[in-house]
């Protein structure tokens, strides 16, 4: 059996990861696979390993414009995958516009099918790109022999979209956590032990979007400060332009002088691991997400959480954080609160996420993923 992997639309973010990490994790000995393909832009490719059962190809279409793109997908990746003798094409993008059969494809973006949460983007360009890919993917989602969730949650969530049809070939395969992060808990400590010179860090890694929340978490951690606690919150994540703003704007308000809460920009993936071992408590105040892989790490790095309530935190967590909504900054000071003055609390807490994030590897994810694609084209061929 032959796999193509259409990745032409994968660039960056936990889309990217997912890929680069199945195809690091994969063992050809364990799959009726003789060969894999893979198409995408030549600043992906270049990040993908070099493996003896792998072919990257990389159109010249794939790095223009994303008319081009398309087009490329329609007409060049059908005729590629023919070429190439492909059995199954696997598009993790969730956006599919060739015409050849078998294809599997994968849900990664919940923000398109939570109407409450697209609706914050009006109508503005983003408002209007979320309303498209609803249509597309919902189109790619129907129209494929297979696809993937990466949690209950999203999959009860599209399906009510999607209608019955997303149950009769889907499977929940959940994303690893790379093994750099597992790092067993520190010692925690009595926060009288904690002061301005050596103090509480608050670590929140994320983009900065307008279902992230960042300026609630200032806010909270703002009302901290005004009761004395020694507590600094440092923002990690590229941005999205208005969300930046009304960050600036809040921390502009809350700490003029620039003291305890810092925004770093985006991180290099490779060094994440290293700035969790330097902090003291993660937080997550996400309002949407599908699976997100910096929640597992977190989890891997054995911080103690305090995570948003709402999408599928709960299923991921269980009862090992302390949960809050998001969007309100009382009750976030009030859980930020609670850790901080617990240090057993924390301890607990810390050590239940390192043993719960041990169930999450990426072995078990690629494993499960191509056997999953062995398993649709199987179904296909024997329905022909």
């Amino acid at each position: 059996m032959i796999v193509g992997i259409d990745a032409s639309n994968l660039n960056e973010g936990g889309g990217l990861t997912h890929l680069l990490e199945i195809l690091a994790n994969f063992d050809i000995d364990q799959h009726n696979i003789d060969r894999v393909i893979i198409w995408g832009r030549t600043k992906t490719l270049i990040q993908v390993g070099n493996y003896s059962w792998l072919k990257k190809i990389s159109p010249r279409e794939l790095n223009f414009s994303l008319f081009r793109r398309l087009v490329w997908q329609r007409y060049g990746l059908t005729k590629s995958a023919k070429v190439n003798d492909c059995d199954l094409i696997f598009s993790p993008g969730s956006i599919f516009f060739s015409n050849f059969k078998p294809y599997v494809t994968m849900s990664q973006n919940m923000l398109p099918f939570v109407s409450k949460e697209a609706k914050r983007y009006g109508f503005s360009l983003k408002g209007v790109r979320l309303m498209l890919l609803r249509q597309i993917h919902s189109r790619a989602f129907i129209s494929s022999e297979g696809i993937i969730f990466l949690t209950n949650y999203a999959k009860d969530r599209v399906t009510k979209v999607l209608g019955k049809r997303a149950y009769l070939s889907s499977t929940v395969i959940s994303h690893g956590v790379s093994a750099r992060f597992f790092t067993s808990p520190k010692e925690q400590f009595n926060n009288s032990e904690y002061s301005l010179g050596r103090p509480f860090n608050i670590v929140y890694v994320s983009t900065l979007d307008l279902y992230k929340h960042q300026w609630h978490v200032v806010e909270a951690v703002a009302k901290l400060r005004k009761e004395g606690y020694p507590v600094i919150l440092n923002l990690f994540g590229s941005f999205y332009l208005p969300s930046k703003k009304r960050l600036e704007k809040s921390i502009k308000k809350l700490d003029f002088n620039n003291e305890w809460v810092k925004y770093h920009g985006a991180v290099p993936y490779l060094e994440l691991h290293k700035i969790y071992k330097q902090a003291d408590l993660g937080v997550f105040a996400s309002s949407c997400e599908n699976m997100p892989i910096i929640l597992l790490e977190k989890m891997a790095s054995g911080l103690p959480i305090a995570c948003s309530n709402m999408g599928p935190m709960l299923e991921i967590l269980g009862n090992n954080s302390e949960l809050f909504n998001p969007e309100d900054p009382l009750e976030i000071y009030h859980t930020i609160k609670k850790l901080i003055n617990n240090k057993q609390l924390r301890a607990d807490e810390a050590q239940a996420n390192f043993e719960s994030a041990q169930k999450y590897t990426w072995k078990k994810c690629s494993f499960e993923t191509f056997s999953f694609l062995e398993q649709v084209f199987i179904n296909y061929r024997e329905s022909k």
